[in-house]
Formats: structure tokens, C-alpha cells, sequence
């Protein structure tokens, strides 16, 4: 399969030249194809989510188990009538305040969406994404789209369309490439059919965000001390308790203040090169600590080593959480590019998105972090 790759212009997406763009790509939706769309958390592979066989493919093409479910993308409360057969009138006050966005809610499912789309289960994931591309593209459709991550089962999450090639290049029918995404994290997953509400993946929309809207208690799903790898009898929602987000490279977690982290990372550096002195290790690090880490590294290990055997990967500012999200999955596969065997990283704090962060750090590294907080 030639897999197409088409360039947007954000900035003049009403022209015709752009709406012929998402036309093709539509029709190419109607069809049964598959779309790799940029959304606001990270690059979607789309399809029509009434079409049974038309999901089947999304499934084929990420190599993705049957029993994981997908979440459903939709334009309007009209799409979000015909693909759930009811909802909570909370789930009204959610959507005045967080759609368009992030935020995907657990609902029951209409006879219209298929067994596929949920993988059986009586909720489906449904979203109103605020990219406006991914927006421009389900109008056009005239249909909802289902769309997990434009990447392979398991893999790291597309942040760009360069992702989506290295991943699905030939197994799809078209990209739409219009550059970064806004928040680089998937969205917060949270079902509002039950007291106190659950947030099964979170996300963006935070845990506080929707306590203080709500002014409802909100909990967060426990995953798991050990995340198999293994299907389950049952997932909830999608991505829970799996090994997920990963890199080729083996990441290695830990937790530390800011000023004691270089000399955490020199530590776990010599620790992991002493038992695998042929890996290249990559070191995703804080903006602010590059300097001293990499006068640490020379001082310590060498310049020799420190040339052939260390990439440091600039993560952005320790205290701009946003930031971090944005270039977590783009720098874990920048430095699976580079040829790193070993990835070591600091897990940022619980704050705002630093949850949905570690969340997804944890699952990538499938272990808990190293404790060097005392």
C-alpha cells in the first residue's frame, strides 16, 4: 500500500487549497481507508468508527489486540447523540467546560457503534478533539472516527508525522502533517457513570480541573504494582495496565530533587555502563542541568566515553511541566534514533500534567522509578 503523505497549512486551513486537502482525506474515511490525523494530544489513526470493517483495519495496521478498545472522535453533540445511548447530566457541565479538548468520557454505547470500537464492552471512549484539522476532517467525513495513536501497538505515541511514517508507512492510506502537536500526551480518560467519578489515564484535563467544575469527588484508577504484558481478561479503558509509550531502548526511571539530580544521574550512568559497557546510553535531562551533568559525565567518566557512549537529550525546563509532556514522546524517540540501548530519565512530580506524565513514563519503562528522594 502507498501511503500518501499530505502537507497543512494551519494557518490558512480554510483555503481551497487546504479544503481540497481534507476533502481527499475524507473521502478517503468514507471509503473504509485509514487517516493519520494530527490532533491536540498526539496523531490519531482514523477510520469510520460505524464501519465495522473499516475499524478492523486500524487493528491490522497497529498490530493492535482485539481486546483493547479505541476511543471515538466526534464534531458535535448531534455525533455524540448517535454514538452513546445515554449520559449522566454531568457529563453536560464536562462537556461546557472541556470540549473541544482533551478529555475522552466513558459512555454507554449506541447500537450504531460496533462491538470492535469497544472490544465488547457496554462504554465507549468519546471525544471532541480541539485540533482544528482533526476537527476540519470529522465535519467533512460526516461521519465519527475512531482513533487510537498512529503508531504500532505498544510503541511510543506519534507526536509528529515523521512518527506516524516510522510506524505505518505502507500499512495506511494517507498522513495529514500539520507539524507538532499542542499537548504531546494522550487524553485524560474518565468515566462519569459512577460516585465518585474515575479517571482511568490521566491526562491534560487534570484531576483538580474537573473536581473544581464538577465540584464532584474524582479518583484515579489503581493500576497494578506490575503491568503485564500479557492481555487481560478485561480492560476498562484503553490504555490501562500494560506495558505502553515504550522505546526500543530500555528506560530506567528514578526520583530526585532538582539539585541532587546530577550526581543521581552521573550514579545510575556508571552503574548501567559498568553492565553494559558496549550500550550507548541516552540521558533525557532538564534544560537547566546540561551544563553541570555533562561537567560531571567528562570529569568522571571521561571524554572518551561521555563522546561515544553518552547522548544527552535536552527534556526542557523541569518546572514547565507542559513543556515536558510536549517533548516526552518526540525525545524518547530521538534517542532510539540515536542508537541507545539504555535510556535513563527523571520522573517529574504528580503536579497538574506531571501525572499523566509519570503515567506514562512508568508504563514505557514497565517498573517503578528509583527512589533517590532520601
Amino acid at each position: 500500500m502507498h501511503t500518501r503523505l499530505i502537507q497543512i497549512d494551519r494557518k490558512n486551513l480554510a483555503s481551497p487549497e487546504m479544503q481540497a486537502c481534507i476533502d481527499e482525506a475524507a473521502a478517503i474515511l468514507r471509503g473504509g481507508g485509514l487517516v493519520a490525523m494530527p490532533t491536540e494530544t498526539v496523531y490519531g489513526l482514523a477510520t469510520n468508527a460505524l464501519d465495522e470493517k473499516a475499524v478492523a483495519k486500524i487493528f491490522t495496521a497497529k498490530q493492535r489486540p482485539a481486546w483493547d478498545p479505541v476511543i471515538v472522535h466526534i464534531d458535535s453533540n448531534t455525533m455524540l447523540d448517535e454514538v452513546t445511548a445515554s449520559r449522566p447530566s454531568l457529563v453536560d457541565l464536562l462537556i461546557k467546560n472541556f470540549w473541544p479538548g482533551p478529555l475522552t468520557l466513558l459512555l454507554p454505547k449506541s447500537a450504531a457503534i460496533p462491538e470492535m470500537v469497544t472490544a465488547g464492552r457496554p462504554l465507549v471512549g468519546v471525544r471532541m478533539p480541539a485540533d482544528p484539522v482533526a476537527l476540519a476532517l470529522i465535519r467533512a467525513a460526516g461521519v465519527p472516527l475512531a482513533a487510537p495513536s498512529a503508531n504500532r501497538f505498544g510503541h511510543t505515541s506519534p507526536t509528529l508525522a515523521q512518527h506516524v511514517i516510522d510506524d505505518l508507512n505502507g500499512r495506511i492510506d494517507c498522513i495529514l502533517d500539520a507539524g507538532p502537536c499542542q499537548h504531546g500526551v494522550e487524553s485524560t480518560v474518565l468515566d462519569p457513570n459512577q460516585a465518585p467519578m474515575l479517571i482511568y489515564r490521566p491526562g491534560a484535563i487534570t484531576r483538580e480541573q474537573i473536581e473544581t467544575v464538577t465540584a464532584e469527588a474524582v479518583e484515579l484508577y489503581r493500576e497494578p504494582e506490575q503491568l503485564s504484558e500479557l492481555p487481560p481478561d478485561a480492560l476498562p479503558s484503553p490504555g490501562v495496565g500494560l506495558r505502553h509509550y515504550a522505546p526500543s531502548a530500555r528506560l530506567v526511571l528514578f526520583e530526585t530533587p532538582l539539585a541532587e539530580m546530577p550526581e543521581a544521574i552521573a550514579t545510575i550512568f556508571n552503574v548501567e555502563h559498568r553492565k553494559n559497557s558496549d550500550a550507548k546510553i541516552g540521558l533525557l535531562i532538564p534544560t537547566e542541568l546540561i551544563p553541570r551533568l555533562t561537567a560531571i559525565l567528562n570529569a568522571g567518566a571521561g571524554s572518551q566515553i561521555a563522546a561515544e557512549k553518552i547522548t544527552l537529550r535536552d527534556w526542557g525546563r523541569w518546572n514547565e511541566l507542559a513543556e515536558l509532556a510536549v517533548n516526552l514522546f518526540a525525545s524518547l524517540r530521538a534517542l532510539d534514533a540515536e542508537g541507545c540501548g539504555i535510556i535513563i530519565a527523571p520522573v517529574p512530580p504528580a503536579d497538574s500534567i506531571g501525572a499523566a506524565i509519570r503515567d506514562r513514563m512508568r508504563k514505557a519503562a514497565s517498573s517503578a522509578p528509583i527512589d533517590r528522594k532520601n
